[in-house]
């Protein structure tokens, strides 16, 4: 009997509890979808560990026969970006430049904590090259496509994660979020994605792109399936109580954010917003001139171009040549960068964060467009660098306003049923994790329409 479909982390489990499923039946029909997807070309998996996984799926239902339920996760398939070392597994970066590296010698530790919570570790997802783009293409794996729309885009870098959950060949993904990479994913696959303030889940053994902006996170179908793998992650546990909508304060501004933003995307955004103004929510407008200074402050590259260059420098001059180039082209920018330029940009990043505090201070989150565009198509993307560039910067734009500013997000589905998804931002400050997703669940209760004033 197959009990998967797209079913929520808690599904599973009260299912495994109940015995209407074991993690080997669960862990073989995620297994076989994900051999069926690749059987017809799709390119969500870099690689399946099929034979580790079902010997995990068959010590955890050992366990739990004897009594030992580590926790919701205990038994259920989850998918890890290629980003994370895995012990005995490559950590490629989706990219032929790391595909001879030496396998990992121990888990990353957000792996080990997953481990410890009983999950079983299917495989390694697809991911743009080095996690440097916003859509998802990969010239060396394949592009992972929009479940919705197989000409679109998943969205990028957790491309591939965000797939192998939207088409139930994993409960939950492993991803990481510098500009948006487990946000934009969601948005444009229909799921729900959370961005972590970055020090809360711990990047031990898993490669970094920007080391002042990377955060690691998760993808699944709800926010409570969300907060079940942040917990494993950080070893932060977070309540299951959602507030009141009634007299919370949501702040909106047209600033940047706000701006060229896709007709659809507006539409189901102002609908999200009109839902929460009738459950009894303020939702107020509110002015971030600042923000627009951020294409300025980025101009040479920003933070990501300086620290991803850091770090390859060396592996570019030796093979640059099997790099994704559009990646190669980006991380190069950062060569131009001097020390004094760096700390121009740590010194506005930092003013920027204070003036934020100020103007987020009156408000429960902060609501925007999780991506201003609709999923694009993958032919003109691949076919032209002005247009993938110009694309790409969009769709990264909503998104990395909250890396630079050291925040934490949520993406929520809220398109109608039959459009193509648009994702909804609920954003925090930094260490706001727990009432960001507190409000999540608020919200996502009131979008699918069980929601309570």
């Amino acid at each position: 009997m197959d009990v998967t479909g797209k079913r929520t982390i808690r599904e599973l489990a009260a299912d495994l509890a109940a015995g209407r499923i074991t993690s080997v039946a669960l862990t073989q029909q995620m297994l076989a979808r994900a051999e069926a997807h690749r059987a017809q070309g799709g390119h969500a998996y870099v690689s399946l560990d099929g034979e580790q996984a079902l010997m995990e799926a068959r010590a955890s239902d050992a366990a739990r026969a004897a009594g030992i339920v580590a926790s919701p996760l205990a038994g259920v398939p989850i998918s890890i970006k290629d980003l994370f070392d895995v012990r005995g597994q490559v950590s490629s970066a989706a990219s032929l430049a790391l595909a001879d590296a030496p396998p990992a010698g121990a888990d990353a530790l957000a792996v080990a904590r997953l481990r410890a919570a009983g999950a079983v570790l299917l495989g390694r997802t697809n991911m743009s090259e080095f996690a440097f783009s916003g859509l998802g293409l990969n010239p060396h794996y394949g592009t992972p496509r929009n479940p919705h729309d197989h000409a679109r885009v998943a969205g990028g870098s957790t491309s591939g994660g965000a797939v192998t959950v939207a088409l139930a060949m994993a409960a939950g993904a492993l991803g990481t979020d510098t500009g948006g990479s487990i946000r934009i994913p969601s948005a444009f696959c229909g799921l729900t994605g959370f961005k972590p303030t970055a020090a809360a889940v711990s990047l031990a053994g898993t490669l970094p792109l920007s080391r002042s902006l990377d955060s690691a996170g998760p993808i699944a179908h709800s926010v409570d399936c969300c907060a079940i793998l942040y917990a494993a992650f950080s070893g932060h546990d977070i309540g299951a109580q959602a507030p009141a909508l009634k007299g919370l304060r949501f702040g909106v501004t047209l600033d940047y954010v706000g701006t060229h933003v896709a007709p659809q995307v507006q539409q189901a955004f102002g609908r999200a917003l009109d839902k929460l103004r009738a459950a009894g929510a303020q939702v107020e407008q509110f002015d971030f001139p600042e923000l627009l200074e951020l294409p300025t402050i980025n101009g040479g590259g920003g933070l990501v171009a300086a620290e991803a260059w850091h770090w390859h420098r060396e592996l570019l001059e030796e093979k640059g040549a099997q790099y994704d180039q559009r990646v190669a082209a980006r991380i190069r920018r950062g060569q131009q960068q001097g020390a004094a330029d760096y700390i121009d940009l740590l010194d506005a990043r930092a003013c920027l964060i204070a003036i934020a505090k100020r103007r987020l201070a009156p408000f429960d989150a902060w609501l925007m467009p999780s991506v201003a565009i609709l999923a694009p198509e993958v032919a003109p993307l691949e076919a032209d660098d002005a247009t993938f560039f110009a694309t790409n910067g969009l769709a990264l734009r909503n998104a990395s306003v909250i890396n630079f500013l050291d925040g934490c997000a949520l993406s929520l589905p809220c398109h109608a049923e039959g459009e193509l998804p648009v994702g909804l931002g609920i954003c925090g400050m930094h260490g706001n994790d727990e009432r960001v997703l507190q409000i999540g669940r608020a919200v996502e209760a009131l979008l699918r329409g069980s929601g309570k004033e």
